[in-house]
């Protein structure tokens, strides 16, 4: 199912044409570097990744406490951030169920060392499309901007690892559009993600890999 409520809560950007505009002459060469999800990306040059990506509640306190109540979590379930990065929305969750289990997945060897400190010890180095957690272990699974970052077939594979290894819920966010306008303001504005695909594509990919959780989709 695709729900849409959450991000109305996510601050709004005024500058993002103009990063996408400088964006779309950076060099392949700098992009393959950003692909390695290291400090140029997340604390190097804006036109590069996020500029400093640094923790700030406003990004991520109320659209937790929203999903917190739509999936009525609470404490002591276990709960997987994949794409966690810093640990910023498992510290969120961690603030509001400070007894449940809460864990997070990046391929960012970075993140994981600049990660809060509270949070840094539950993080896993390693790729989405092979999970290291049992089956059947989370009551709840998100996934923000991260499975687009993969290659098609691995995407496929995120997302029935995602299946494998839920007892709950899930919610995926990934970037789709739904016209060429859309496909080229994504394609300049996400450096790092081999898999630009559209809204229609998406939805095939969930239902071939039998996905059974909610997903958004965000075409900026």
């Amino acid at each position: 199912m695709q729900i849409k409520k959450f991000w109305k809560l996510y601050p709004k950007s005024t500058n993002r044409n103009v990063i996408s505009f400088n964006r779309n002459k950076v060099k392949t060469k700098i992009k393959k570097k950003l692909m390695k999800f290291g400090k140029e990306y997340f604390d190097g040059k804006r036109i590069h990744g996020y500029g400093g990506y640094y923790y700030n509640k406003k990004f991520f306190r109320k659209i937790i406490k929203e999903i917190i109540k739509h999936y009525k979590l609470s404490n002591g379930c276990k709960i997987l951030d994949i794409g966690c990065a810093k640990g910023f929305t498992m510290y969120e969750f961690r603030r509001f169920l400070p007894n449940a289990e809460i864990w997070g997945l990046d391929i960012s060897k970075y993140c994981k060392m600049k990660a809060l400190s509270s949070e840094k010890k539950f993080i896993k180095v390693g790729s989405c499309h092979k999970l290291p957690f049992k089956d059947s272990y989370f009551d709840f699974i998100i996934s923000i901007s991260t499975i687009h970052n993969l290659a098609e077939k691995k995407i496929s594979q995120s997302i029935k690892e995602i299946e494998r290894v839920k007892k709950g819920k899930s919610f995926i966010r990934v970037k789709g559009y739904k016209n060429l306008k859309e496909k080229k303001f994504i394609d300049d504005w996400n450096l790092v993600a081999k898999s630009n695909l559209s809204i229609k594509k998406w939805n095939q990919i969930f239902k071939k890999s039998k996905y059974t959780g909610d997903f958004d989709f965000s075409n900026f």
